[in-house]
């Protein structure tokens, strides 16, 4: 049975930036409001031209030039996005094409702000029953397309980008563990409700705040104490916590869970937003890139999406 490990890592965000003062001048809002509430101070927004195939196929280079790996050597793209180019081809397969890859299997994933996790997961079993070699997982997302600009609840919270790795079969130890959840009983606490099957059209992300953060704060503790309890680690075993970027209180709650002190987990939500599928590679890269992380070190990965979707991934980087 091969092992898979992370060896190259990447990121993109679009070049426009939209402030909560920015958003002041659309809805009734205010930046300290907005701060104190989410920790957000800005997010990311496509512009003309800017897709979720373009953002992902920036992310993608970036890690595979970090793995020293050429478009031949990929043999799998796994893509986690909710806001797909288009219903089909699937954006991986608009990714393969941009890449210059071909032949391997490519498809998307569709797990909402746990889709990265999924993604992952379902990567590491490829490598682990020796049907991929080299795989390509990518978190993509241009939320600002779903986001009801009117809406000062909603539109303050997501923004665009994409993260990418590139996960090898290795005989080194990496990902340790991984898991998945999901209860579509809540499905009406955090939905775009639109689709083709129904209203043939897209619509916008609604959400109950207040009951969205309970559950989250609720399951992302429980799944810490699971994946401590698969790997028969202590809280103070993990290095680094690189959780989903929904909300900065979200953040501090699992951190607290984990007798985490903030210094060790890496936060981007106030400089990206929610960026759904996107937030957890879009924070690795970050820290990887920025020094924090070295190999070696062991990750703690997790989310917690509307589905409702949950999971984790352990790590040794």
């Amino acid at each position: 049975m091969n092992l898979a490990r992370i060896t190259g890592t990447g990121s993109c965000l679009p070049q426009r930036a939209v402030t909560n003062q920015d958003l002041e001048d659309l809805v009734d809002t205010s930046d300290d409001w907005i701060w104190e509430r989410t920790g957000i101070r800005k997010r990311h927004i496509v512009s003309a031209g800017e897709t979720t195939a373009s953002l992902a196929e920036q992310a993608a280079c970036q890690a595979m030039q970090m793995a020293g790996k050429r478009p031949q050597d990929i043999d799998l793209i796994i893509l986690a996005t909710t806001t797909p180019d288009q219903v089909f081809p699937s954006t991986a397969c608009l990714l393969q094409q941009r890449l210059g890859i071909h032949g391997c299997a490519a498809f998307d994933i569709q797990a909402v702000c746990t889709g990265f996790i999924y993604a992952l997961s379902t990567a590491e079993k490829f490598i682990r029953t020796g049907s991929a070699r080299c795989a390509l997982v990518v978190g993509a997302e241009t939320l600002s397309k779903i986001v009801d600009w009117t809406d000062r609840t909603t539109c303050v919270l997501f923004g665009d980008g994409a993260g990418a790795l590139v996960l090898e079969a290795s005989e080194e130890s990496g990902i340790l563990s991984t898991h998945l959840h999901a209860d579509g009983a809540y499905e009406n606490l955090l939905r775009v409700p639109g689709g083709i099957s129904n209203r043939e059209a897209s619509g916008y992300i609604e959400m109950r705040g207040n009951e969205v953060f309970r559950m989250a704060v609720t399951t992302l503790g429980r799944i810490v104490d699971e994946t401590l309890e698969a790997n028969q680690l202590h809280k103070s075993d993990i290095d680094w916590l690189i959780p989903h970027q929904a909300n900065i209180r979200i953040i501090q709650a699992t951190a607290k869970k984990l007798g985490m002190g903030m210094e060790r987990v890496v936060v981007t939500v106030d400089q990206h937003g929610n960026t759904s599928a996107a937030s957890i590679p879009l924070a690795l890269d970050v820290a990887v890139r920025d020094g924090r992380i070295q190999r070696g070190e062991t990750l703690l990965m997790e989310a917690f999406g509307g589905g409702f979707t949950w999971g984790s991934v352990l790590a040794k980087f």
